[in-house]
């Protein structure tokens, strides 16, 4: 499973009759984008768990349907940002006042 941002749909006119009329999205993993089959209504800028390989087949609708990725959750809260390690704190100089 691959946690995506939704980047915006994509309209696809001319296609195979095994796709039906399920909906695409745009989706960035990491700095790749990808299109996925929205499974579930996602709008962008929506987190998504995407599926592949067999998994997104099947969560499209069929073993046979055409799908390499599949949305099939929208994440309903996730900071990206959390458990990223962060800097340590900057050392700040002490003044001891007085002599020894």
């Amino acid at each position: 499973m691959l946690i995506c941002k939704v980047v915006k749909p994509l309209v696809s006119t001319n296609r195979i009759p095994d796709f039906e009329h399920k909906h695409l999205q745009v989706v960035q993993d990491g700095s790749t984008q990808k299109v996925a089959v929205d499974a579930v209504g996602c709008i962008p800028g929506d987190w998504v768990i995407c599926v592949g390989s067999s998994a997104a087949r099947e969560a499209a609708g069929s073993k046979s349907y055409p799908s390499d990725l599949t949305i099939v959750g929208i994440i309903d809260h996730w900071d990206p940002e959390a458990g990223k390690a962060s800097p340590p704190p900057a050392e700040t100089p002490t003044s001891q006042g007085g002599a020894a």
